[in-house]
């Protein structure tokens, strides 16, 4: 018996089936038209996909720990994270407790909606959604108020948003919208907010207790919240252990020790954290939904508490900034931008690190730094501390004293103004000023404003960030560079001064003993060498400390937002104890209190005063205080010329002498004379008064002789006080409690003439007019009469009870 295998139908009987073929055609003619529905439909319903800016945004500090998050238009907290970003076990959890067949289904599982199904027909309500999470993922997007997610109607339109998911987006982008849109109670949704919120730590540092948590929390967020309901989150958290030891993807032992866990919540409190500089962030990037700072959290918090209690005693508006900048990287390590973000008696929404304000002193170093530089000083220059006059512009020092000759080191230490404006004339207000904003300093000006000599004591504005970054130029060879708050921000760096010049203002600033010390020392602790300055507005408005390690520059300013006066408060007072303070808590470096080696082109010499050179050994006479000075660039400059040209000028003066008597000769004497060359080392005419009496004589020309002609040399004014005789005792008339007032005046001179009382500017007169003043503190006292031509007169007297 042979068996036959049918041959397959032809073309021809397909073509002459018209039933089949008709079948053929409605089932093409309804799948076009299933298909066409769903485009309409997908273009009538679009994914109501989040939008970028309705997403909110989170800071971070360097590590990745929040330091402000900034809530959608809703009000929602959201810290974005990627699948790659969350705790493995987390992962693990949500999709074998949620969705087993995520990768695999469509978005819809059948299994699951069959099931449901049953027991809707059973019980005659919705016992089991079946939801994928794709479909809670079309949910939450699809969400409207008052809508039961559990009615069909509602179910039925997830099910077409969640095919409507898989059709736009793949499978880890779906995901994606679940780790940050998944709620968690509150106004807290995706997990990587709910675990900083509730646990205080990253969602990539789960445990497993912690990931089976916040695994169970989106199911039902009001009634499970682990801050309130802590013991129903542990049950429903229990429930999701109980399910992975029965799938076996984790062992028994580790859900055993992961239900011994207790469930501990932290109150939903938000992150706020250099919150100034967290909105400043934002504003630079308005589309980043997550921003990394380089801020070191545990030093912001260290030293946001050390501000806050610092600060608190002061009187009210008083706010304060702080900046910590890593010189290696010019990155901000610590960022307070007001004492109390949120006080308004202190203005504390106002960022001062940022904000305009007057430098007050913080100038000076650069400046004689540019002064090194340009070859017009060397660290030992000699400047006169004393009232003087530059066009019209009468500067005085901030404890109105005087302290007569002094080197620049020193007036940089003392941070004294006349050497400072005197240095300034001589450089020029608007060279130093262009100087200064190439290496980044910006200045502000008032309206018609340039610059001008009253910019080195603060008259211009003048920004701490700024400040901060040029510090840093004296431990970065002389570069200065603009802060940066981003690891991936440019890095903007200027050379401000040579790497010789930052050396030798470095070595004068860090020799500047710390406050209640002798000298500079460095003790076992090891504490750091520290080049610092202080500064203090006109007025008492702005109070500064900066100072600069090897390893990290500091910017302290304390003021009121609003410009107002803060009368007794000043750098050295208010500002520089927290400098230091901030200082000695920063992370030691090797080589933090070590004396560095200066450069090669740096070298100390020998130099003598008045005349600011080496001394001469063929003329020892000409040297009358020696003293151990810092050349750059192998330059010793002299002593600067006297401005005025009725003052006669410092520096060296010949003349002739007789070999005899060693009387000064004119080019006309009657009588035959042997003549012999002299020399003269004249100090400037202003120092007179601070000069010890053996002094003044060893820089006074000796006498004319008698049968010569005047030379015009002895043409110097000398001043008398008149009122009050040297030496006098002074006293109440009995039963006189009303001050001693005299009435005095200064002969000798028609120019100004400035009173000093101890060394302190107490007033002025002009010519031989009367100056009016009231002696009444008890003790012995000196007074000073100074002209502006050098010519001056003392006086001491004693005032009794």
């Amino acid at each position: 018996m042979s068996t036959e295998t049918p041959a397959p139908p032809s073309r021809d009987r397909f073509r002459h089936d018209p039933r089949r073929r008709r079948v053929v055609l409605k089932t093409l003619l309804a799948l076009m038209l299933t298909a066409i529905v769903a485009m309409l439909l997908d273009l009538a319903f679009p994914l109501p996909l989040p939008k970028p800016r309705d997403a909110g945004a989170v800071v971070t500090a360097s590590d990745g720990t929040p330091l402000r998050a900034f809530a959608d238009r809703d009000g929602v907290w959201r810290y974005p994270v990627r699948a790659n970003e969350v705790s493995p076990l987390y992962l693990q959890a949500l999709l074998n407790y949620e969705d087993r067949w995520f990768w695999k289904h469509p978005g819809i599982n059948p299994v699951a909606m069959l099931r449901a199904a049953g027991q809707w027909l059973r019980s005659g309500r919705v016992v089991s959604g079946g939801s994928t999470l794709t479909m809670q993922v079309a949910r939450i997007l699809d969400a409207a108020p008052g809508q039961n997610r559990r009615s069909l109607g509602s179910k039925a339109r997830q099910m077409l948003r969640a095919l409507q998911l898989e059709v736009h987006l793949s499978k880890r982008e779906i995901l994606a919208l679940y780790l940050n849109r998944a709620p968690f109670g509150g106004t807290v949704e995706g997990v990587e907010a709910a675990s900083w919120a509730y646990l205080g730590k990253p969602s990539s540092r789960l445990s497993h207790a912690e990931a089976a948590l916040l695994t169970v929390l989106p199911q039902s967020p009001s009634r499970l919240r682990p801050d309130r309901e802590p013991e129903r989150a542990q049950k429903a958290r229990d429930k999701v252990l109980l399910r992975m030891a029965a799938l076996k993807v984790w062992s028994k032992a580790e859900v055993e020790d992961a239900r011994v866990e207790p469930v501990v919540a932290r109150s939903l409190q938000p992150p706020r954290y250099a919150p100034l500089l967290a909105q400043r962030l934002r504003v630079e990037n308005p589309k980043a939904l997550r921003v990394e700072s380089t801020i070191d959290l545990e030093l912001q918090r260290t030293l946001e508490d050390r501000v806050s209690a610092y600060f608190s005693s002061l009187p009210e508006r008083t706010s304060a900034a702080l900046l910590v900048v890593d010189n290696a990287s010019l990155e901000a390590r610590a960022y307070v931008g007001s004492v109390t973000f949120g006080d308004a008696a202190r203005l504390g929404h106002v960022d001062m690190v940022k904000a305009w304000r007057s430098p007050g002193s913080t100038l000076k170093p650069f400046l004689y730094g540019l002064a090194l530089d340009d070859g017009l000083i060397h660290s030992e220059s000699l400047f006169v501390d004393a009232p003087q006059s530059f066009g019209g512009y009468r500067p005085g020092n901030f404890d109105t004293a005087f302290n007569g000759p002094v080197s620049a080191a020193t007036a940089l230490r003392l941070s004294l103004n006349i050497p400072a404006v005197d240095l300034l004339d001589r450089v020029g207000p608007s060279r130093f000023s262009a100087r200064l904003a190439h290496a980044g300093i910006d200045l502000q000006w008032p309206s018609g404003a340039t610059p001008n000599l009253a910019m080195i004591l603060g008259g211009t504005g003048a920004r701490l960030e700024d400040l901060v970054g040029a510090y840093s130029a004296f431990n970065r060879d002389g570069i200065a560079g603009r802060v940066r708050y981003q690891r991936d921000a440019p890095r903007l760096e200027r050379r401000l001064l040579s790497p010789g010049a930052a050396w030798i203002v470095r070595e004068i600033l860090e020799a500047n003993p710390r406050p209640g010390s002798v000298e500079q020392t460095f003790d076992s602790r090891g504490r750091p060498r520290v080049a610092w300055k202080t500064g203090t507005s006109y007025g008492f408005r702005d109070a500064w400390a900066l100072g600069s390690t090897r390893g990290y520059t500091v910017g302290v300013w304390v003021g009121r937002p609003d410009g107002t006066p803060l009368p007794g408060q000043y750098g050295a007072v208010t500002a520089l104890p927290l400098l230091f303070e901030v200082i000695d808590s920063l992370p030691r470096q090797n080589g933090d209190a070590a004396l560095r080696p200066p450069p090669k082109n740096v070298e100390q010499i020998e130099i003598c005063w008045p005349l600011g050179i080496p001394p001469d050994p063929q003329a020892p006479e000409l040297c009358h205080r020696r003293l151990q000075a810092w050349t750059l660039d192998g330059s010793v400059p002299p002593t600067f010329a006297e401005r005025d040209a009725r003052l006669w000028n410092a520096g060296l003066e010949r003349f002739e002498a007789d070999a005899n008597s060693g009387l000064r000769l004119s080019g006309e004497c009657s009588q035959p004379h042997e003549r012999r060359a002299r020399e003269l080392a004249r100090w400037p005419a202003l120092a007179s008064p601070w000069l010890a009496a053996e002094t003044r004589k060893a820089a006074r020309l000796p006498p004319l002789a008698a049968d010569c002609s005047d030379d015009g040399r002895d043409a110097v004014e000398e001043l008398r006080i008149e009122g009050i005789d040297d030496q006098a005792t002074l006293a109440r008339a009995p039963g006189n409690a009303t001050p001693l007032r005299l009435s005095i005046r200064a002969l000798g001179s028609d120019a100004r003439v400035r009173w000093l009382l101890d060394g302190r500017l107490i007033g002025e007169s002009q010519g031989r007019a009367r100056f009016d003043h009231d002696f009444g503190e008890v003790g012995e006292h000196t007074l000073t009469a100074l002209a502006d031509t050098g010519a001056w007169s003392r006086v001491r007297f004693r005032v009794l009870r």
